[in-house]
């Protein structure tokens, strides 16, 4: 498998207060399956469809007192050369880089104003081994009250070329690698709850965007946003039961045309 360029989405995880409703939840939204925790690294558990690998889970650990939530990691060829880059950005380092067995190397950081990624150098564990199609990571958006900060941190550290979506009615950028559109960042506005902080919020892709919030409802889950119907696909922002934010979107249901980029 070809090494991906630094900056690229590579991988997404979470820890869970419950590991075993997260597999629940998933499995029953999103049709993942799950291999067998490893003991070895804090019951960490990987997520597959279609038996590709798609997403890793686990349990948290005593004194991991941060919100439940998603972290998308990016590929870095020099873990602890990007590191150091983070810092002279004006980022901070959440969890110093580490060893994880023989699979890789990763570090948790965030930029200056507070959203939160990760740093994946891979080992024998490559990243996705399925993205872009229903039960996978499809997209994510820098979703931050602070976009000018995010505007100069992310280009400099990955190299991104950036671009503007044309919409009065939101200031959206996307990033970009080697011509290939990699990242969106959203100004969040007032009518963002107050409390939520900047964040990365994943997408993942889906069959139906209404049956599956029909699912994430039943499983005691919330629709923040949405259902929306976009040029992208029907979307809405949602959270699962135990507080994880994310969204799901149908890339086959299109509607309206697609906005101007410069």
């Amino acid at each position: 498998m070809a090494v991906k360029p630094e900056g690229t989405p590579i991988w997404i995880d979470a820890s869970f207060p419950d590991l075993e409703a997260a597999k629940t939840f998933y499995g029953e939204v999103l049709g993942w399956t799950f291999g067998e925790s490893s003991a070895e690294f804090g019951n960490y558990t990987q997520a597959f469809s279609d038996g590709k690998r798609v997403a890793g889970l686990s349990p948290k650990m005593p004194g991991q007192d941060w919100p439940t939530a998603w972290c998308l990691f990016f590929a870095s060829a020099d873990l602890q050369a990007t590191t150091g880059k983070i810092r002279d950005l004006g980022g901070r380092i959440v969890i110093d880089p580490m060893a994880v067995g023989d699979l890789g190397h990763m570090t948790i950081a965030a930029d200056p104003a507070g959203v939160t990624f990760g740093l994946w150098q891979p080992g024998t564990h490559r990243g996705f081994e399925k993205q872009g199609e229903p039960g996978s990571y499809c997209w994510a958006e820098i979703t931050t009250r602070e976009a000018e900060r995010a505007d100069a941190f992310f280009p400099a550290l990955f190299s991104y070329g950036v671009k503007k979506m044309q919409d009065e009615a939101i200031d959206f950028k996307l990033y970009e690698l080697g011509g290939d559109t990699t990242l969106g960042r959203m100004r969040m506005t007032e009518d963002f709850p107050a409390g939520l902080p900047s964040h990365i919020n994943p997408y993942f892709a889906v069959d139906d965007c209404d049956e599956a919030i029909a699912k994430i409802t039943k499983l005691g889950g919330q629709v923040h946003f949405g259902p929306h119907d976009s040029p992208f696909g029907r979307f809405a922002a949602v959270s699962d039961q135990q507080g994880a934010g994310f969204s799901v979107i149908d890339m086959g249901t299109t509607k309206g045309d697609m906005p101007k980029i410069s």
